[in-house]
């Protein structure tokens, strides 16, 4: 089992809810505990949607960065053991 910490990220610029969670959560599933996901989105729901998904998933908002036409949230992904 790899301890390594892996990177991804999600583009979901474009989509509007329920996509850019449903595209986080399907990351999600595929990473591991640690591992760092980056969430690209221009749906304004997004932040507020990640904000309640990490409080249900126990993940953690790393940042949130609002840049040129979209934001950026990374996310470290915390999984039960």
């Amino acid at each position: 089992m790899s301890t390594e910490t892996r990177r991804k990220i999600v583009d979901a610029r474009g989509t509007y809810c329920p996509g850019p969670i449903t595209e986080l959560f399907k990351a999600y599933k595929e990473s591991n505990d640690g591992d760092i996901l980056e969430l690209l989105a221009t749906d304004p729901a997004a932040k507020s949607d990640v904000k309640a998904w990490t409080k249900k998933s126990g993940s953690e908002i790393i940042d949130i960065i609002e840049e040129e036409g979209h934001t950026r949230i990374i996310i470290k992904v915390k999984k039960a053991r």
